[in-house]
């Protein structure tokens, strides 16, 4: 019997520095991008829908405020038809506003709740609008200046416009949101110039029905921040299939 032969021991391979890196590990700029690609996408999917209801919040305020700017633009006078303090103010109430918003002003209160929390919820959405478009901003001149970077990337070469009309509609859309919030902000100030309790009124309409000009003036504020909330939607809903080849294109280049 021949004894085995001993196996031929291989040659030393020449030792490198590191062993190879994955390919995405390789561009830690390009893992960001990927990164932020990804979840800012699925973050603004939220905000395609999002200020349509919001808007549609606004127009239910405006809409309370013209229902009664048409009712008082008309009404007379009347004196009190009962003696209890929870009586409905028959020239003062219109059926639209307490249908739609709660309205209901009586006899022996001042100034409906339902009015002075429909103005806490639009003080409350005016300080979300600008903290939000604060942030917008802020967040897209950083990413604008990151954009830049991108052009060192032949294989991102015919998507830089895509990339950089992303963030040209959410600059445009931070503006757009700050706007809305100085819009309900300055509703709101002149909402305040008005004493909305039943005596108040009452004297308002036996004079000059001042009252019913400030209340269309401020819906007409709010109606315009309910519009471009809508813009602001859509903007950000155009961004949709440009967030969608950006990423794609990016995943396949790490």
């Amino acid at each position: 019997m021949h004894p085995r032969p001993v196996a031929a021991r291989r040659p030393a391979r020449p030792r490198t520095a590191d062993p190879p890196v994955r390919a995405h590990s390789e561009d830690p700029f390009l893992e960001t991008v990927l990164n932020l690609s990804h979840y800012h996408r699925e973050h603004e999917k939220h905000h395609a829908w999002a200020p349509l209801e919001e808007a549609l919040s606004l127009q239910r305020a405006s809409r309370t405020l013209k229902a009664l700017a048409d009712r008082w633009s008309e009404a007379q006078v009347e004196p009190p038809s009962s003696p209890s303090p929870y009586a409905g103010a028959d020239d003062l109430n219109d059926e639209r506003a307490i249908e739609a918003a709660g309205v209901l002003f009586l006899e022996g209160e001042g100034e409906p709740a339902e009015l002075r929390r429909m103005k806490l919820e639009l003080a409350a959405a005016a300080d979300a609008f600008a903290e939000t478009g604060n942030w917008l901003a802020a967040a897209m001149e950083q990413s604008w200046a990151m954009a830049e970077q991108l052009i060192r990337y032949p294989a991102l070469a015919d998507l830089l416009g895509e990339r950089h009309r992303i963030i040209a509609n959410d600059r445009q859309n931070a503006a757009l949101l700050r706007l809305c919030a100085d819009l309900v902000r300055r509703a709101l100030a002149i909402l305040a110039s008005v004493d909305l309790s039943p005596a108040a009124l009452r004297a308002d309409l036996a004079g000059d029905r001042r009252a019913t000009g400030y209340l269309y003036s401020a819906s007409e504020l709010i109606d315009r921040a309910a519009d471009l909330l809508a813009e602001s939607a859509v903007l950000v809903h155009e961004n949709e299939r440009r967030w969608r080849v950006f990423h794609a294109r990016v995943a396949a280049s790490v």
